[in-house]
């Protein structure tokens, strides 16, 4: 597996295992939703301080974004789609 395919899966299972949405993550740690959602397929490659921001909101050690998930098992996700306003 790729550096960035890794770090992508680590995002998404721990952002997903948290339930927070793509959405929140990004405008949390500043990014783009699009460009999050590229770094979660493994498309992007983020620097070293967007990954720092991404495991401070994700409350975790950065280093955890480098762990192996061979033998993990990644959701399937969130609910799609936006929360209704009231």
């Amino acid at each position: 597996m790729q550096g960035r395919e890794l770090v992508g899966r680590n995002i998404r299972r721990i952002r997903v295992d948290q339930n927070i949405s793509q959405e929140r993550l990004a405008f949390d740690s500043g990014v783009d939703r699009s460009y999050l959602g590229g770094i979660e397929r493994g498309e992007e490659n983020p620097t070293v301080d967007v990954l720092d921001r991404i495991a401070g909101i994700l409350a975790i050690e950065i280093r955890e974004l480098f762990e192996s998930v061979d033998d993990i098992e990644i959701s399937s996700g969130l609910p799609r789609g936006r929360k209704k306003s009231d």
